[in-house]
């Protein structure tokens, strides 16, 4: 559960960056035509960087799911942990699934 915690923390920070340097990196290329917002938008058109972004933005979403369940329903936090193994069970797959599609389509040109 601390684990949990911390990357639920760590993944919310994260996604707060990305999104604030999103905008400011997009009104930079609107308004001034920004080499250095061509290049950060060159980080964004990454693969790489968009799976990383992908597994942030997905463990942070069944992460705030699981604990939301666990709060509206409090009987349940005695299976705290098989809750965290059942998000866990489900996370991998669907990143995974996502993450290979993403890939190959890469890879494809598509």
């Amino acid at each position: 559960p601390m684990l949990a915690w911390a990357l639920h923390r760590i993944s919310g920070l994260a996604i707060v960056l990305f999104v604030g340097l999103h905008i400011m990196s997009s009104f930079f290329m609107q308004q001034l035509g920004s080499d250095l917002a061509t290049s950060v938008n060159i980080v964004y058109e990454s693969v790489y960087f968009q799976c990383v972004m992908i597994f942030i933005v997905m463990f942070h979403a069944l992460n705030g799911l699981r604990i939301i369940i666990l709060d509206f329903w409090p009987k349940l936090l005695e299976y705290q942990r098989e809750a965290t193994w059942l998000q866990w069970a489900i996370f991998i797959p669907l990143f995974a699934l996502t993450a290979v599609i993403m890939v190959m389509n890469h890879f494809q040109g598509s």
